[in-house]
Order: structure tokens, then C-alpha cells, then sequence
């Protein structure tokens, strides 16, 4: 248990820097950004319209 719980930490340790500027690199594309807030609000959204119509 041990031994895998210490490989979990190298091979987080190895691709956190990684990752995180994957991450960073993606956050900056205005699509990525328009794609997740649409994803984030669209339940929102759709309630309130769901207002208006009924």
C-alpha cells in the first residue's frame, strides 16, 4: 500500500507542473472560456426562461 501510494505522489508530483500549465494555456482561449460558461449557466439560463413561458 505504501509503495502505491508513494507512486501516486511522484507521478503527481512529475505531472502537476504539467498540468497546470496545460490548464493555464487553456484558460487564456476565449473558447474554452465561452464553452465553460455556457456549460456553468445553461441550467441557470434555462430555468428562467422555463419562467418567463409558463
Amino acid at each position: 500500500m505504501m509503495r502505491f501510494l508513494f507512486g501516486t505522489l511522484l507521478a503527481l508530483l512529475v505531472l502537476f507542473p504539467a498540468l497546470l500549465s496545460t490548464l493555464a494555456d487553456l484558460a487564456t482561449q476565449p473558447v474554452v472560456l465561452a464553452f465553460t460558461a455556457g456549460v456553468v449557466l445553461w441550467p441557470r439560463l434555462v430555468r428562467k426562461m422555463r419562467g418567463w413561458t409558463a
